[in-house]
């Protein structure tokens, strides 16, 4: 191919590149497209030097070239230093901004598990009315001081559990969240079923001795995804007051505007999730340490995640 056809086929593409990097207004096309584009220029630029086209054309691809570079990598760590601001402390500025709503998914969450807790400690046969006959016996099965490994089966691998936890968190964190779309009726009925479910086995694996085993299972990861459960909530409450309450605004505006305090919380609530699926896996069933070693450890984490949001950020734009 001629020099010339090859600039009039994609000098064009070139013009563009050059302007998005001068910054102009509006940019000549959507920033999402920078990569590829940058991909296709260097392209032209290896067709340019291998054709031996004249050095004006190739110093122009080449000065475009580096351009791009330093452009794309610059918004690279712009947003690795986004993502390590969010964790270290707009994550946690976030939930505390939000605080009524995570109240709200807090009490619907741990009210009934508590209250579970408490009431099948006197009255334990009252268990048959929440749980299956099938739930109780594989609690039985899972939880024996007897067995090996605690929570699991000894055939079950850590690697196949780790999946099964995140499809197990993917799927309740989701529901919870995406609930609030039905005016928060979704989010508050997972909240408190899920607290009536681990409540009811929890105040029951107590009542019969089973203490020591699942106390020490559960105590790892609970911290974890206990408050991620609670926060995939307030996300969830958080869409269904713009349902319910949309103010001066359509409820579609007022749900996008919604959305992204929520999605910004689900964001932290998936990573809880799949640090809870990680402990759970490897760490949780396994009974080298004492009970009350493993229940201190856990006991730990409680304090360590909810001095996070107590105190991390409190100088973070969030």
């Amino acid at each position: 191919m001629r020099q010339k056809s090859f600039e009039a086929e994609h000098g064009a593409d070139w013009q563009a590149f050059e302007k998005f990097l001068d910054g102009a207004t509006p940019p000549p096309f959507p920033p999402a497209e920078m990569p590829s584009r940058y991909r296709r220029l260097c392209q032209s630029l290896a067709l340019a030097t291998d054709r031996q086209y004249s050095p004006d054309l190739i110093d122009r691809l080449n000065s475009l070239a580096l351009r791009g570079h330093h452009a794309l990598y610059r918004n690279r760590r712009r947003e690795t230093q986004a993502v390590r601001e969010f964790l270290l402390g707009g994550f946690a500025a976030l939930v505390r901004a939000e605080w009524p709503l995570v109240a709200a998914a807090a009490v619907l969450f741990f009210g009934p598990f508590l209250l579970l807790i408490a009431v099948l400690q006197q009255f334990p046969e009252f268990v048959h009315y929440l749980l299956s006959p099938d739930q109780i016996a594989q609690f039985h099965q899972m939880y024996d001081p007897a067995n090996r490994r605690v929570g699991m089966r000894d055939a079950d691998a850590g690697v196949m559990m780790f999946g099964f936890y995140i499809w197990n968190n993917v799927r309740l964190g989701f529901q919870t969240f995406a609930g609030g779309l039905f005016a928060g009726v979704g989010s508050v009925w997972f909240l408190a079923a899920n607290g009536v479910i681990i409540g009811s086995a929890a105040g029951y694996l107590t009542q019969i001795g089973y203490a020591a085993t699942f106390w020490s299972f559960v105590a790892g990861h609970s911290s974890l995804e206990l408050i991620a459960i609670v926060l995939s909530g307030a996300a969830g409450l958080r869409l269904g007051l713009a349902v319910i309450s949309p103010g001066q605004r359509s409820r579609k505006s007022a749900l996008v505007a919604a959305a992204k305090p929520a999605v910004r919380i689900m964001y932290g609530a998936a990573i809880l999730f799949f640090l809870a699926a990680c402990v759970e896996a490897f760490w949780s069933p396994h009974t080298v340490l004492a009970p009350s070693v493993k229940i201190a450890i856990g006991l730990c984490g409680w304090v360590l995640l909810l001095a996070y949001f107590l105190f991390a950020g409190r100088r973070a734009a969030y």
